[in-house]
């Protein structure tokens, strides 16, 4: 595949992931990108042996955008920390097929995980009969529309399974492609149009802010029409 590397030094490596691509092994046996980087790794520094590379976080199959891994064993303990401190702000797109009401706001919902499915319900409040639930927050906003397509900004604060497909479906914005959260219609290509397009840190080493962004794909019309307004 074309590795689109977007971000990399002795500690961290972070690359712009297709739709469709895992971030990680699964029970499928598809190639990950993790598996994609690591040859990236051996062959540009012509490592001996095998390559060192942490997963940090994931982002779903069908998402796209930018996902960073650890290249040592000290950055991936840091980044976990800044990822369960809530310390890595995350901005994704997300292009939904209803204008959300209010156009601005913040979600604050409890995501209940079912195993067996792959998928995650959103409840309004906590509920006895669902003990384990997770509070789960993000606040967004609408950034441009084009017909009946509407580009949100999405901020999520925690980082739970499926969390903002589960909240935007809540409120009856599913997200375009996302057959699983209540879109209508699938992608040609399965994809669905979520984004992960920057994250903001402490480098966890050099303790200097870095900025990791991914534009979002080229080859897909809707988002280069947005793409076009907006970068």
């Amino acid at each position: 595949m074309n590795l689109q590397v977007i971000y990399e030094d002795n500690h961290l490596i972070a690359v712009n992931k297709p739709a469709g691509i895992l971030v990680q092994s699964d029970e499928t046996g598809d190639t990950p990108i993790s598996e994609h980087i690591k040859k990236y790794i051996k062959e540009r520094y012509n490592k001996p042996g095998d390559v060192f590379l942490g997963t940090i976080h994931r982002i779903d199959r069908p998402v796209s955008g930018a996902v960073v891994f650890a290249r040592t064993s000290k950055a991936l303990e840091r980044m976990n920390a800044l990822f369960l401190e809530q310390k890595v702000e995350k901005t994704y797109w997300a292009v939904v097929g209803e204008r959300p009401d209010p156009l601005e706001g913040t979600l604050i919902h409890f995501l209940v995980k079912d195993k067996d499915k792959n998928i995650t319900r959103a409840l309004d409040a906590q509920s006895r009969r669902y003990p384990d639930a997770k509070r789960s927050e993000l606040s967004y906003q609408l950034i441009c529309s084009m017909g009946d397509h509407h580009l949100l900004e999405v901020h999520p604060k925690t980082g739970r399974s499926h969390q903002i497909r589960a909240q935007l479906m809540r409120i009856d914005c599913p997200i375009r492609g996302d057959l699983k959260y209540g879109f209508p219609k699938a992608n040609k290509d399965l994809s669905i149009h979520l984004h992960c397009k920057s994250m903001k840190l402490i480098h966890p080493v050099l303790k200097t802010a870095i900025t990791i962004e991914a534009d979002p794909p080229t080859n897909d019309p809707i988002w280069r029409e947005f793409a076009k307004s907006l970068l």
